[in-house]
């Protein structure tokens, strides 16, 4: 098998190639951003229902503190979780934008 004919099977998978790569980088991109958005979503809903589980007991609904504690608190974890991951994803990008090609 010659140089030429080896260059040209290669100037013909590049297109093949290129094409699934960016139609798996498009589901990839949808992937991750249905995630993103399940998870921004849970923390958003844990967020409301420790508001609502404080307003319950401040208005005398509830009278058990220990459950608008632990909601208070599951909130604030899955807050602090979320932002912890959100963090290390910037410092993975940034690392990313720093290298050399």
């Amino acid at each position: 098998m010659s140089i030429s004919s080896i260059a040209s099977l290669a100037s013909a998978i590049t297109p093949i190639a290129s094409a699934g790569a960016s139609a798996t980088s498009a589901s990839n991109a949808s992937d991750f951003s249905s995630i993103l958005k399940s998870a921004i979503n849970q923390v958003e809903s844990s967020h409301v229902s420790a508001n609502t589980s404080v307003q319950n007991f401040l208005s005398g609904e509830n009278s058990e503190i220990h459950s608008t504690v632990l909601a208070t608190q599951k909130a604030e974890l899955q807050f602090e979780l979320f932002m912890q991951a959100r963090n290390k994803a910037v410092s993975a990008y940034q690392e990313i934008m720093k290298m050399q090609l």
